[in-house]
């Protein structure tokens, strides 16, 4: 589910941008002398900077019940996603217009689900999404994260934004027990 939150978000943002302005590319991808640089000449750049767990929702166990057996499964991985929209334009002030859009974006829409949501649907693998719900906050790194963070990247500071995107599920769906349901209790439970 990580590419298709990718995917749904830069449909929405490259909408509100105007169009044909937002990619999906690593930024590093801005230094480089072949395809991938062409690809992110004049454009924003949607990255994922980082992947991090929802501890805090990590123990809750995944039990269904099928009819009169109880279905075990792995628990359900909930992820925060930090992405980081750089905008690569060749104005400075063009980049700062962009970074702004992407910030009024967010601001007048926080929570995505499959009813408020517009992608392409038809297109795989965003065919086999169903039902869904995250949050975008923004993401305040300190000067120091910031220039760790462009340090990391290896390349030049461009005018960007981070979000931290709550919660992306991820589950195989793979059963791992089986049982009957306990549908009554029989004899006594105390001390004798």
């Amino acid at each position: 589910m990580i590419f298709e939150t990718l995917a749904i978000l830069s449909e929405e943002v490259d909408a509100y941008l105007g169009g044909d302005t937002l990619v999906i590319e690593n930024v590093t991808s801005v230094d480089a002398s072949d395809d991938r640089g062409t690809l992110v000449s004049n454009k924003v750049i949607l990255s994922l900077l980082n992947i991090q767990e929802e501890s805090t929702l990590k123990n809750f166990p995944n039990t269904s019940k099928r009819g009169d057996r109880m279905i075990y499964k792995n628990p359900i991985v909930n992820l925060n996603l930090f992405l980081l929209f750089s905008a690569n334009r060749s104005l400075y002030t063009q980049s700062l217009v962009d970074i702004s859009k992407v910030i009024e974006f967010f601001q007048g829409k926080r929570i995505f689900t499959q009813a408020n949501t517009v992608f392409k649907r038809e297109v795989a693998p965003l065919d086999k999404v169903g039902d869904f719900k995250f949050t975008a906050e923004l993401y305040t790194p300190t000067f120091e994260e910031l220039n760790f963070i462009w340090g990391t990247l290896g390349g030049k500071q461009l005018p960007s934004v981070l979000y931290k995107v709550s919660i992306v599920e991820i589950q195989q769906g793979n059963i791992v027990g089986e049982s009957g349901a306990i549908s009554e209790s029989k004899g006594t439970t105390g001390r004798m």
